[in-house]
């Protein structure tokens, strides 16, 4: 029947654009940054975690960390090995001679996105936003996730409010549930350190409260 067409080009038509929204490149979430940007802001962050260690061995409960954007954008480049270097290369791909070192304070980021290509984190108010690009069924895909940061019981907590596959806005409802089971596979690495009892983002900064 002539109605039965109409459907079914119809849904092709759907499937075709749905396609071409997932695998096209979306807005990215943060403005470039240089290599010599990046390495600054990876030493700011190493400075500010020994901040926070060292207000721990003081026993000056309440004080704050606060860290920008570009300082946890260079913290999980050398976390992931994707420190680019002054060639504009990630640190994995250049010489081990010329590769960041990891900290050992810093937060590690093993199997938390796999195939981790390239990434961008930005925060805007009390939202994390962070773009990854990943393989999803052999093809190049660009994941979004926004959300709120918290903490439960001295682990870190992830409440997504946003999710895009490429340009493709993707209901929070259909995948919320497998992103927590995530999540609770990941426990273990969601651990804050000892002398934290508060994690939330803030006026666009992540905030490290001490206990």
């Amino acid at each position: 029947m002539k109605w039965q067409r109409i459907i079914s080009l119809a849904t092709l038509a759907i499937s075709v654009f749905t396609l071409f929204l997932v695998v096209r490149k979306p807005a990215p979430v943060a403005a470039p940054v240089s290599p010599a940007a990046t390495a600054a802001n990876a030493q700011s962050f190493q400075e500010k975690v020994n901040r926070l260690e060292q207000s721990s061995a003081a026993a000056e409960s309440g004080s704050e960390v606060r860290l920008t954007g570009g300082e946890l954008t260079a913290a999980i480049a050398q976390a992931t090995g994707l420190m680019p270097t002054a060639a504009g290369t990630p640190a994995s791909a250049a010489p081990a001679s010329s590769a960041a070192p990891a900290s050992s304070s810093g937060p590690q980021f093993p199997g938390a996105v796999p195939n981790i290509k390239d990434y961008q984190v930005s925060m805007d108010g009390d939202v994390v936003r962070g773009q990854f690009l990943t393989n999803i069924a052999g093809k190049d895909v660009y994941l979004t996730l926004a959300g709120h940061l918290g903490a439960k019981d001295g682990y870190a907590t992830f409440d997504a409010t946003e999710v895009k596959l490429g340009d493709l806005n993707v209901p929070v409802s259909l995948v919320n549930d497998a992103l927590q089971k995530k999540l609770a596979e990941q426990h273990d690495q969601l651990k804050l350190p000892n002398n934290v009892k508060d994690l939330k983002v803030e006026n666009g900064e992540l905030v490290f409260v001490e206990k």
